[in-house]
């Protein structure tokens, strides 16, 4: 049976607001709710409006001032705390957008202090290479072996302090959104080349082969060469990186529906788990940063790399499996003009 609609059913709380009000006593009410229980247990319908009037404890009028007093401070209290939310919502948010004003400035403040040690440590590492460089040459005199491996040494630690302070300008400048592209249309096959030729050394060292796949016949690309080789280069770098020893690196070059030419880096190494892919892409985040971690690094290659993909216009995209392998691809827009 459906319960007939009634402005009382608005009001849940209106025996206790007559009694407060004077209107009936608790003794009234207390025999209202028991007249209104026994018209239930026969399967009538009874609101305790209706059992207050029945019973004449009230009259129809004062019944109906009662609940239309009771709906209106109803209506009264929800616009007060729709006034208090909205304030609350106005205030948080202004919060939030303060926070994140600070936020920015504080991203600001750091890119520029990146930015200006990195500058800062190029002299000294200048004056550092050049020495090394007239030692190597004997310029200086003559150096026995014993001395030549440990300047040899010195000259590669030297190089990948370079490129670490390479990185961490390239960085600042993507973070304060100076990254500057120089395109024009770039050879991908003779970018390729350079780049393998230059990774094949290091995937020796690690007993790792290192394949690929690039159609000589590949059209033009209108891209940044020298900040796209660097990609290829840190892609590569990477994979052969967390790659074990006996494992597989492949680079390839694919068109794609004529105008978009597919650029993928696929490895047999570690793998990365499902959930902490994006992980990877925050700067200076390693997934092992433990002090005992395995592989080393800045954590900054990946997030420089979507940095310069992201300037072309593009999106990297991953594929990894743990204990399987990983995939990163991105594509490039065809360019009209013909090699």
């Amino acid at each position: 049976m459906t319960t007939p609609l009634s402005p009382e059913i608005l009001v849940p709380r209106l025996g206790e607001s007559l009694v407060q009000n004077g209107i009936i006593t608790e003794e009234d009410l207390q025999r209202a709710l028991a007249y209104q229980h026994q018209q239930r247990q026969q399967g009538q319908h009874c609101f305790l409006g209706q059992a207050l009037v029945e019973l004449g404890l009230i009259d129809r009028q004062q019944l109906d001032h009662a609940v239309t007093m009771q709906i209106l401070q109803l209506r009264n209290a929800l616009e007060d705390a729709n006034r208090f939310l909205e304030r609350r919502v106005q205030e948080r948010t202004a919060e939030l957008q303060e926070a994140l004003r600070k936020l920015s400035e504080l991203n600001q403040l750091k890119a520029n202090f990146v930015s200006n040690i990195s500058h800062e440590l190029r002299t000294p590492l200048t004056h550092i290479k050049g020495y090394l460089e007239l030692l190597a040459s004997g310029a200086l005199g003559e150096l026995n072996e014993e001395q030549k491996h440990a300047v040899q040494v010195s000259q590669r630690s030297a190089s990948q302090l370079e490129s670490l302070i390479d990185s961490l300008i390239l960085f600042s400048q993507a973070a304060r959104g100076e990254m500057a592209l120089k395109l024009k249309p770039v050879n991908l096959a003779r970018v390729a080349a350079e780049v393998i030729n230059y990774s094949r050394v290091k995937a020796n060292n690690r007993n790792i082969t290192l394949e690929y796949d690039i159609p000589t016949d590949l059209p033009l690309v209108q891209a940044d060469e020298e900040k796209l080789s660097w990609v290829l280069l840190q892609l590569l770098d990477n994979a052969i990186k967390f790659t074990p020893a006996g494992g597989q690196v492949k680079l390839s070059m694919q068109v794609e529906a004529d105008r978009l030419v597919m650029i993928s880096v696929k490895d047999t190494g570690i793998g990365i788990p499902a959930h902490r892919i994006q992980e990877i892409f925050e700067p200076f985040h390693q997934l092992d940063g433990s002090s005992t971690r395995k592989y080393r690094g800045t954590g900054l290659g990946l997030a420089l790399v979507q940095e310069i993909i992201h300037a072309h216009g593009s999106i990297l995209e991953v594929e990894s499996t743990e204990g399987v392998g990983s995939e990163f691809r991105f594509p490039l827009v065809v360019t009209n003009i013909v090699a």
